[in-house]
């Protein structure tokens, strides 16, 4: 059994975090993509996640900033996915996330979309990692598991907050449902930095050990069972992503009030969220090395 010696925490952030950010925000709202890049270098992340396909001179930039770059995609047919792969290798993204399917698909086209993704992984070598996404294949637990045990060799992005709200999983017991998503635990290779509560999907943290909130804790302990799933087989040089995904109001994710001219304003700053999600990812990884 491996230690996890060697092996890597990779903290990257998904450009769309960085979407029409207020003038009340302290990061970084304009610029060119080069000086957004040493924005984010300056915060201590180490590369960046693009939402749409990047433009040769943005790969440039990356290379030239020292940024490593991961790509995303939705595969609806299983056709789709050999074009994506090669066209995602061939411009050199280290791996990629993928919504597959909109969740309307029987167990037989499911299993085929999933098969479509890991032969072309394999076949252009690089890692595809399906989400844990609203509207897709694995929108729901009970079935991601058993896709999970049905193709070992499936490897995922747990974005949990549209499990933790979408299924409310606090509803019957987080516990029962925290063990019950073990298999998915131990594929997961990426990590979206979103936290949630039982009633909204992105929400304002605050740090505050002396009263933390229910769901941080929970978003907490979710984070650190895939860490420690992945030391726990992990060889030197293995990696893991953690990508900040704060999302803009205008695909209702950021929730935004009121002030009191009735203009609405967001209810947080995303860039210090992302900031704050990215330490307590640390935190949990460094957590995740311990015995025990």
């Amino acid at each position: 059994m491996s230690s996890g010696r060697g092996a890597e925490l990779r903290c990257y952030m998904n450009l769309m975090a960085l979407d029409s950010l207020p003038e009340s925000a302290s990061g970084p709202r304009s610029g060119n993509f080069r000086e957004r890049l040493d924005a984010l270098g300056e915060a201590g992340f180490t590369g960046v996640q693009f939402a749409a396909p990047a433009t040769p001179e943005q790969l440039s930039d990356c290379r030239a900033a020292g940024f490593g770059f991961v790509g995303s995609g939705r595969i609806n047919s299983p056709e789709e996915a050999f074009p994506l792969g090669e066209r995602l290798a061939g411009e050199g993204y280290e791996c990629a996330t993928l919504h597959v399917g909109w969740g309307l698909e029987d167990d037989g086209r499911a299993g085929a979309l999933i098969e479509a993704v890991l032969n072309a992984s394999q076949r252009w070598r690089i890692p595809l990692y399906i989400e844990t996404h609203r509207s897709t294949i694995l929108q729901d637990m009970w079935r991601s598991v058993r896709f999970a045990q049905r193709f070992p060799e499936l490897r995922l992005n747990g974005d949990f907050s549209h499990w933790y709200t979408g299924q409310e999983m606090v509803y019957g017991g987080f516990e029962m449902k925290f063990q019950f998503i073990q298999p998915v635990f131990e594929r997961v290779r990426f990590l979206h930095g979103r936290i949630g509560n039982p009633g909204c999907m992105q929400v304002r943290v605050e740090e505050n050990p002396a009263n933390e909130a229910p769901y941080l804790g929970h978003f907490k302990q979710l984070w650190t069972a895939c860490f420690h799933s992945f030391l726990r087989t992990a060889a030197p040089g293995d990696c893991i992503y953690f990508v900040p995904e704060l999302l803009a109001p205008r695909i209702y994710y950021a929730r935004t009030f009121p002030n009191a001219e009735g203009i609405p304003i967001e209810e947080s700053d995303r860039w210090e969220q992302s900031l704050l999600l990215k330490r307590i990812a640390e935190q949990c990884f460094d957590e995740a090395h311990r015995p025990g």
